[in-house]
């Protein structure tokens, strides 16, 4: 059990060392090497999330239906391949910006896909006493990737360019399709039923609509990360273009605040057992709503990189405390034989709503300017600790 564990931790490392190598590499490469404008970049992430969760809409019970590990495999291939196309289209000199929508269409329904299989086997792997530790363990680790992969990622495209970071994305999911493959336990899947029927698209929903706790973790969760992600490509627009950093400040301004969410994580546990998990994600979810209004103080040169370093350092710590005791939570609410399909209606509903926040901010900060938008976002994320869970959790009664 331990050593399989260790092997879909592994594959998990590899793969999201590699997604982080690569960070920001498709914004980079419509800037620089297809020169499109702020709302062409915000579109790209907005239209890539949201054909991506409609792809994937259906996936939740194909994926419930089927072992788990198989589908894992499939995902990490799907996402290879897709990766690998782009440094090959640039390497004849026929990269576009259609295949660039295309790509993320592809790697972000596998994403998904990939998410309700990987922590549905993460439920049946682990015993429910560990889990805590063991989302914390992961959770430790993707900061981790977080810190090192942006700023060697920046370093590799100052000296190589763009395109080899998404060629290490590519190839971190073959090493974590093999990984997976390395995996000798056993497997769940779901009694298969004789037909897909159109209700079967909303079971995960109801799932979460009947469990008061859940729900509100579930819209608490969607709007957070809506709000965080809408900023993402005009932060990549302010710094990159407007404020000129180069490829490596623009890393280390992701990468160095990562730590934090390492720390977080590996406090996460701790803090739980000592005040409770309800006290504890109460806290965090209300200070991770805070510091990103900072970032309306954003500017130029040493100043601003300092500034995106603290706002970021502070968010992201809150996020490795809060995550853990989120995810935790959600699967020990969620019925073992719905565990896919109520990852995927989670993932699919935060993408969508990502999707329609990306392109409203990609709108207005086209109509006004991208600080402004980024500032309004944070002045929203203020009102959204009110959704959490208003009574202690699960564990804690």
């Amino acid at each position: 059990m331990e050593a399989d564990l260790r092997r879909l931790w592994s594959a998990y490392a590899v793969s999201t060392y590699g997604t982080w190598l690569a960070f920001g590499a498709f914004p980079l490469i419509a800037v620089r090497v297809l020169h499109a404008p702020a709302f062409a970049v915000s579109l790209l992430e907005a239209a890539g999330l949201a054909a991506a969760a409609v792809c994937a809409l259906p996936l939740g019970w194909w994926v419930e239906h089927r072992p788990k590990r198989p589908v894992v495999i499939a995902m990490d291939l799907a996402r290879f391949a897709g990766m690998a196309s782009v440094p090959a289209a640039y390497a004849f000199d026929v990269l576009s910006y259609g295949q660039l929508l295309v790509v993320s269409v592809v790697a972000g329904t596998a994403n998904i896909a990939f998410t309700a299989a990987s922590g549905a086997y993460l439920k049946h792997l682990v015993p429910r006493a560990r889990l805590l530790a063991a989302n914390g363990r992961f959770e430790g680790t993707s900061w981790v990737a977080t810190a090192a992969g942006p700023p060697v990622g920046g370093a590799l495209v100052a000296l190589l360019g763009p395109v080899v970071t998404v060629l290490a994305d590519a190839l971190s999911y073959l090493l974590s399709a093999l990984a997976v493959l390395r995996i000798r336990g056993g497997d769940v899947a779901a009694s298969r039923v004789a037909r897909f029927r159109l209700a079967d698209l909303l079971a995960g929903a109801r799932v979460i609509a009947r469990d008061p706790v859940l729900r509100r973790l579930f819209l608490n969760s969607i709007l957070v990360s809506g709000l965080i992600m809408a900023t993402t490509p005009l932060l990549a627009v302010l710094l990159l273009g407007e404020y000129r950093f180069s490829a490596w400040e623009y890393g280390l301004a992701f990468g160095v605040p990562a730590l934090g969410g390492f720390a977080g994580a590996r406090l996460s546990a701790r803090l739980a057992r000592r005040y409770g998990r309800h006290r504890v994600l109460t806290a965090s979810g209300w200070l991770r709503s805070i510091f990103p209004l900072g970032l309306a103080f954003v500017g130029p040169g040493v100043p601003g990189l300092v500034t995106v370093i603290v706002v970021e350092g502070l968010l992201i710590t809150c996020m490795g405390v809060f995550n853990p005791i989120h995810a935790t939570e959600r699967l020990h609410r969620t019925p073992a034989d719905h565990a896919a399909r109520v990852l995927s209606t989670w993932s699919v509903s935060s993408k969508l709503l990502q999707a329609g926040l990306m392109a409203g901010w990609g709108v207005l900060g086209t109509l006004t300017s991208p600080l402004s938008a980024i500032t309004v976002s944070g002045v929203l994320l203020l009102g959204t600790p009110l959704l959490l869970p208003r009574r202690g959790l699960e564990s804690d009664e």
